[in-house]
């Protein structure tokens, strides 16, 4: 079983508006205080700038503290895409989380056909995110046409309920195409005054997300996929506050994702 924390775990920790940001070395030494398997570096601007020192000198750290280092970013561009190979490469990251954004949707077979060899010859592989911005059976349809052994799908049921897909049928659709799973919760609530509603982040196992129908159908452990906890955690009226309820839905996360997988044992 492998568990993981994503960036997103501590995204008011780390975004541009918090105080006292978290460096990527304060998150790799959380993650191995909780007992987490990796940290899954996602849409984190400033990785991008690291050299390669840097980037060697982050790896050591995760080394050093027994954890796997995933990278994540947004867009499929051809040259985008082989710069994160390179980073991978140096940091020793077996997995790059990316999503097809809705401008490279018409092209996203011709620039993936041309980047996918080098990702074989490396073995990383390339996981696309289910996202509202390209509807489910459009992204399976362009990993099952490009059809390679390095191209797969990062599953994240909640993204599509945003372009009107029902979570259970997004893991359907995907689970046997999963490489990457991110695990967060989330619920409705009605706006002030009842005029429409907020589609936000829950704790882990009590909002709307089934989730033993996503472990019945991904098989994570057995399929050695990662699962890698993140939040949609609304801001909470302090950065102190915010940065609490953080934590602790991080927790709870990792040890409602322990509880499922014993309950899955035999």
């Amino acid at each position: 079983m492998t568990i993981g924390l994503s960036t997103y775990s501590f995204f008011w920790q780390w975004h541009p508006t918090a105080d006292r940001a978290l460096s990527l070395a304060d998150m790799l030494a959380r993650t191995q205080e909780w007992g987490a398997d990796l940290l899954q570096v996602c849409d984190y601007p400033a990785v991008e700038e690291y050299d390669e020192g840097q980037l060697l000198a982050l790896a050591g750290q995760a080394e050093r503290r027994g954890l796997g280092l995933e990278l994540g970013t947004r867009g499929i561009g051809v040259a985008h895409l082989e710069r994160y190979l390179g980073m991978a490469q140096r940091l020793g990251v077996r997995l790059v989380r990316s999503m097809v954004t809705a401008s490279e949707a018409d092209d996203a077979e011709r620039l993936l056909r041309a980047v996918l060899p080098a990702y074989e010859r490396a073995g990383v592989v390339l996981a696309l995110e289910t996202y509202e911005q390209i509807a489910t059976p459009r992204l399976v349809g362009v990993v099952e046409a490009v059809g390679s052994p390095s191209l797969g799908i990062c599953l994240d049921p909640a993204n599509c309920v945003a372009a009107l897909e029902h979570p259970r049928e997004t893991v359907e659709r995907t689970a046997d195409r999963a490489v990457n799973l991110h695990v967060k919760d989330f619920s409705f609530s009605r706006q002030a005054g009842w005029v429409g509603f907020t589609l936000a982040g829950a704790l882990l196992g009590e909002g709307m997300l089934d989730l033993e129908h996503l472990f019945a159908r991904v098989r994570p452990e057995e399929r050695g996929i990662s699962q890698v906890v993140e939040h949609w955690l609304v801001w909470q009226g302090d950065s102190a506050t915010t940065r609490r309820v953080e934590d602790d839905w991080t927790r709870h996360s990792l040890e409602r994702l322990r509880q499922l997988a014993g309950a899955r044992r035999p």
